[in-house]
């Protein structure tokens, strides 16, 4: 197959389904991105740092990332970090409470945070129209962390790097980038 459908692209969750999907044939466009920083609503956006406030279950999250951090203070059952980073007003000390949290299991980490960083990317773009519209209208693209220090949510390569490789040559798994396609997916069946 060498046109890309939405179809294709909603399947892909990983760099092995994605470089499955080239090797069949399939081509893809990239939207890459890394810093929170910018302005107007753009790549930035995609960023677990971005500002952009939203409510779950009478918490109000200020990042992405404040979520994340919570829900795994939640996993582990440390309310007091919990409670910590909800106060939290930087993703900085929302990420270094969560890099504190009791009775840490990374095997039981890794088997739950993709789907939370799904869900907290579904409320963030879910509460805020603008962001909503251009999540929406990367449908047919590849969403990429091009960190060049991040392995796990990120590619573990800048953006000029990632640009001249082929993602069978990606030095992280892109965690952040597939969830948020998977956000983008939920997001698009809720609208249909």
């Amino acid at each position: 197959m060498s046109n890309t459908n939405l179809t294709d692209i909603s399947l892909i969750r990983s760099v092995e389904d994605l470089t499955t999907a080239i090797g069949s044939g399939s081509s893809f466009k990239y939207i890459y991105f890394w810093s929170h920083k910018g302005t107007g609503v753009g790549s930035h956006c995609l960023s677990q740092w971005y500002p952009s406030k939203f409510h779950v279950n009478n918490s109000l999250f200020y990042t992405a990332e404040h979520y994340m951090m919570y829900r795994k203070a939640i996993l582990f059952s440390d309310k007091n970090a919990a409670a910590q980073i909800i106060e939290a007003k930087d993703p900085g000390k929302a990420k270094h409470l969560g890099r504190e949290i009791r009775n840490f299991d990374e095997e039981i980490w890794a088997a739950n945070r993709f789907e939370i960083v799904v869900e907290g990317n579904v409320h963030k773009f879910r509460s805020n129209p603008e962001l909503h519209s251009f999540l929406i209208n990367t449908k047919l693209r590849v969403l990429v962390e091009a960190s060049p220090r991040d392995r796990i949510w990120g590619i573990g390569m800048d953006k000029v790097s990632a640009q001249s490789q082929s993602p069978f040559k990606w030095k992280g798994l892109n965690l952040l980038g597939f969830a948020l396609m998977e956000a983008r997916s939920r997001l698009l069946a809720t609208a249909a």
